[in-house]
């Protein structure tokens, strides 16, 4: 009788224990899943959610709804404005869901600010570029590897300006 409690309160113990490392288990296993969630695939999380506020590194503050995610860029939709953000413009994000997306596989997955910038010069789209050097107003007229060029209308003279993409802060509807 004596031996049967004995070999019950090992059992009991091995059982804790086995109880113990698999919540250890457990616990290391969602770190690692954790650390390979991307910004992009937080951002993909909060598309259509609350609206999220974005601290730029030029100081300034956008908020609004994600309404899109590319591979190094995101859209911000402010009632009838519109924000591309760089993703390596953004100091803080608050808003943002725990929620993650992974971003889609295959052909034309995850276009970048390049890509998107050439479709805002192909539909002839008015813009504001923000850099941390100022605001630049006009269209966009040509996308380069590492940059583009915005032309402009100041004090009715036309200039072009030329932008490289790690000065972009943002790019707004104005």
């Amino acid at each position: 009788m004596r031996w049967d409690l004995l070999f019950a309160d090992l059992e009991a113990q091995l059982d804790a224990a086995d109880v113990q490392a698999d919540a250890h288990v457990l616990a290391d296993l969602t770190r690692a899943e954790q650390a390979t969630i991307s910004l992009a695939d937080r951002l993909r999380g909060s598309i259509e959610g609350r609206p999220v506020g974005v601290r730029l590194t030029d100081g300034s503050h956008v908020t609004g709804q994600v309404r899109a995610v590319g591979a190094d860029w995101f859209l911000l939709g402010d009632g009838s404005r519109r924000h591309v953000v760089p993703l390596l413009a953004v100091m803080v994000l608050d808003g943002l869901t725990a929620h993650a997306v992974p971003g889609p596989s295959g052909s034309g997955a995850g276009r970048g600010l390049p890509s998107l910038l050439r479709a805002l010069m192909r539909d002839r789209a008015v813009v504001r570029v923000r850099t941390p050097g100022g605001e630049v107003d006009g269209r966009v007229a040509r996308v380069g590897k590492d940059h583009l060029d915005v032309m402009g209308t100041e004090g009715g003279a036309r200039s072009s300006r030329v932008v490289p993409f790690a000065a972009l802060v943002c790019v707004s509807e104005p």
